[in-house]
């Protein structure tokens, strides 16, 4: 069986995990690219997030060549075809290799049988993709290329400004790389990067001074400086957290929903003597914050706990911040990861709404008075972040916004995918009155 074959069955599996099953990339790509080289990885992880930012055309095209469903234990021959179509009408692999390969990947699938049925399909979409593709790219239904009741939040919310959004979470994602100035200057780093590849950073300044934007992404570990803690990759919406908190020398801070702790350890680069508690609920992923603060030579208390459970771990002393980054429907990541459109449900957004504000209540009490807490998501749904910070302001008669310096004194401040190269992202800072 060859690579390519290998490669097109691991990337059926993988879509149809995450179509069929409710499974995220970041769970399926590991498991069914373990026993493939890099480049098989990278090609299966290509193929995968091709499929899943254009997966209704695909659909649409499919259909097109199918005289009907393909259901039961036929069904991951659709997800094959899927990432066959996505070869044929996106991809510059050429056509004998995308149909030949994926044909073979039938035998990798236990579907010999229907090779037949897998090579006609493919077959005719090549022949007449040049005259079908621009037909369904122009189909109003297809082109946001979100599912329906997401698309209508968007438009919705945005109005005119819906499609740059559905265009900007259907593109690639930049690679962003924060510097950790405890150990080298951005300066010093700049050159180290420039002497391992003079091509590699994007030369146009960023909006933060730590923040390096790549050309493309790359193999962080290789780059000058992992091993020491000089560097972490963070996109430039999430790196604006710490510079919002303004952390002061000494202060107590807590981090609450920090896995895998990216936030927690910009704010110890940028002021190292705060007393920094890190918290979370998934005691797995507070393993990558250690990690992770392990390689920059960065201390946390890490704390393995439900936020919203006080009792359970606050020790009674006042926060002079606190960071809420609070779960979300990551709407606002989706370039990062596609399968956010077709994992998430209209439903999850009113229990995503109540448990923010749950969230947001329990920890207000654990705040000094002068204190400041920074609310955060990677969404772009007015529920999840004004509406929500308004309703919370209203509940609790000391909570004021404040302006954020950073967004020209705006008090909410909506970052949308794409702008200046960062994901979409949401800020709010409110202080507790006297």
């Amino acid at each position: 069986m060859s690579k390519g074959a290998a490669s097109r069955a691991a990337a059926a599996r993988i879509v149809a995990d995450v179509l069929e099953h409710g499974r995220s990339l970041s769970q399926a790509l590991p498991q069914h690219t373990e026993t493939l080289d890099a480049r098989d990885r990278a090609l299966v992880q290509s193929l995968c997030y091709g499929v899943l930012r254009n997966l209704p055309i695909l659909n649409a095209a499919l259909t097109e060549f199918l005289a009907k469903p393909l259901k039961k234990d036929l069904v991951i021959l659709h997800h094959l075809l899927l990432v066959g179509a996505y070869q044929l009408l996106y991809m510059r692999t050429s056509d004998h290799a995308a149909v030949s390969a994926t044909v073979e990947a039938t035998e990798c699938l236990k579907k010999r049988r229907q090779k037949g049925l897998v090579n006609a399909v493919l077959r005719n979409l090549q022949r007449q993709r040049d005259t079908l593709l621009p037909k369904l790219q122009q189909n109003p239904e297809l082109q946001s290329a979100h599912p329906r009741w997401l698309a209508d939040a968007i438009r919705r919310n945005y109005g005119a400004q819906a499609t740059a959004i559905f265009a900007a979470n259907n593109s690639q994602a930049p690679m962003w790389l924060r510097v950790n100035t405890q150990q080298v200057s951005v300066t010093e780093f700049k050159q180290a990067l420039h002497a391992y590849d003079p091509e590699l950073q994007v030369t146009t300044e960023a909006p933060l001074a730590e923040a390096i934007q790549l050309q493309h992404a790359v193999d962080v570990r290789q780059l000058p400086g992992f091993a020491e803690g000089w560097f972490s990759v963070q996109d430039l919406s999430a790196q604006f957290a710490a510079p919002i908190l303004a952390a002061q020398a000494n202060e107590r801070i807590l981090d609450c929903c920090a896995a895998p702790g990216g936030k927690t350890a910009h704010v110890l680069e940028r002021e190292p003597s705060v007393a920094m508690t890190a918290l979370d609920v998934d005691a797995h992923r507070l393993e990558r914050v250690e990690e992770n603060l392990t390689r920059l030579k960065l201390h946390a208390n890490i704390v393995c706990a439900d936020a919203g459970a006080i009792d359970s771990w606050w020790d009674g002393q006042a926060f002079d911040r606190i960071l809420l980054d609070a779960p979300c429907s990551a709407t606002g990541v989706i370039r990062r990861h596609p399968d956010i459109k077709w994992l998430r449900r209209a439903n999850d957004i009113q229990q995503l709404v109540t448990l923010q504000g749950e969230l947001l209540d329990a920890l207000w009490p654990l705040l000094r008075a002068g204190g400041r807490l920074v609310y955060a998501t990677c969404s772009i749904l007015h529920d999840e972040n004004q509406q929500q910070i308004e309703a919370f302001c209203a509940r609790h008669a000391d909570a004021r916004l404040t302006p954020i310096s950073c967004a020209d004194n705006a008090t909410c401040w909506q970052r949308l995918p794409g702008q200046q190269g960062g994901d979409g992202f949401f800020y709010a800072c409110v202080e507790k009155q006297q």
